[in-house]
């Protein structure tokens, strides 16, 4: 299971916001999200959209997880940056650290040059903050068990004497 807990300080939500607002306005974007590696929406700017922002999450992260698989069986260690060209918007995605998940939907108002330059500046931001969040120990990103042995066991002998005969 992965920790999906976020505790964001009032600086770094901030900070986080407003590399967020600036990216919106040099690439000329309709939205940006950041988003965990397990679908939590972590911030969100730009005009409001007219699609479900936790769906949009969830699906995000999954592409990369998706496309990290595929990275690995062409012999890739991953896909940092993921793009999709629609008819009338596209989206770029951008890795952060720790598998953060940058996605900036934008349309033909501007270009792809642009949204990738103004991405990779603001990635280099925001690799610093989450950083400094995860150095914080406000999130924990890894494996674990958050019930400890003796509380799994008698979990378990209680599901055991509701089902016995």
């Amino acid at each position: 299971m992965v920790r999906a807990e976020w505790a964001i300080f009032e600086e770094d939500y901030w900070a986080i916001t407003n590399a967020l607002e600036a990216l919106v306005q040099s690439a000329q974007a309709k939205h940006v999200l950041l988003v965990d590696r397990t679908g939590q929406m972590i911030a969100q700017v730009g005009d409001s959209p007219d699609f479900d922002t936790q769906s949009f999450a969830s699906l995000c992260a999954a592409d990369f997880e998706a496309n990290f698989a595929l990275a690995k069986l062409i012999g890739e260690d991953d896909f940092s940056t993921l793009y999709h060209q629609g008819a009338r918007d596209s989206m770029y995605l951008g890795k952060i650290a720790r598998g953060v998940v940058l996605a900036v939907v934008f349309d033909k108002s501007t270009t792809l040059g642009l949204v990738r330059l103004r991405v990779r500046r603001t990635v280099e931001e925001l690799n610093v903050i989450i950083e400094g969040l995860f150095d914080k120990l406000q999130y924990r990103n890894e494996e674990y068990d958050p019930f400890d042995q003796e509380f799994s066991e008698g979990v378990e002998q209680e599901i055991d004497n509701l089902f016995a005969d």
